[in-house]
């Protein structure tokens, strides 16, 4: 009865290749509760998980002929799940942390409008920083220091080894650091680290 299972899923996964909706739908509806549970699980968010679940079936969707190579399709649907419920979360993540950078609540001994001005113009300083970067360097920089990724995740999306992305952060950094400190006073760069 396994074996047969199988089968059919295999055949399935050759009509949904070939662009059949019927077939997809059939697998939708078999993993459809599996792949909104595990999504649930992780995010604790109902209207989360169904998201995950639609941008994971598109996903399967759009892979075409490659889905006559999977071999185990709810590992490959838990695996897409899994990697976008964590970006879902990383993203929440940095949402929170920028949030809690904009309401840091300056003590009453400091000027909050020279303050402000500051940190406005120390931001557009570490903007034009990023900017100045080489292309690959700028990528990874963003990638690894506002995304959030680490370096295997970034070397994974870039299709470049991590050794080669921890090279380019290095260098990137550098040249940010050289950049803000021969822009800026020693009073800003004390404010600069508060968000960099």
């Amino acid at each position: 009865m396994a074996i047969k299972s199988l089968h059919d899923e295999s055949e399935l996964l050759q009509k949904v290749a070939e662009g059949d909706q019927r077939a997809f739908r059939i697998l939708y509806d078999r993993y459809y509760q599996n792949i909104y549970a595990f999504s649930l699980h992780l995010l604790k968010s109902e209207l989360l998980a169904e998201e995950v679940v639609q941008e994971t079936f598109l996903k399967f969707w759009k892979l075409g002929y490659e889905l006559n190579s999977l071999i185990n399709l709810e590992s490959y649907l838990i695996a897409i799940a899994r990697n976008r419920s964590l970006d879902l979360l990383r993203r929440n993540k940095l949402e929170v942390r920028a949030d809690q950078q904009r309401h840091f609540d300056w003590s009453e001994s400091h000027n909050d409008t020279e303050e402000s001005i500051i940190l406005n113009d120390t931001r557009k300083i570490l903007k034009n920083a990023i900017e100045k970067l080489p292309p690959q360097q700028k990528l990874v920089y963003e990638l690894c220091h506002q995304e959030g990724l680490k370096y295997e995740e970034a070397a994974q999306r870039l299709n470049l080894s991590s050794f080669t992305v921890q090279s380019y952060m290095k260098l990137a950094l550098k040249s940010v650091r050289k950049h803000i400190r021969e822009n800026t006073d020693i009073a800003v760069l004390l404010i600069i680290f508060k968000i960099f």
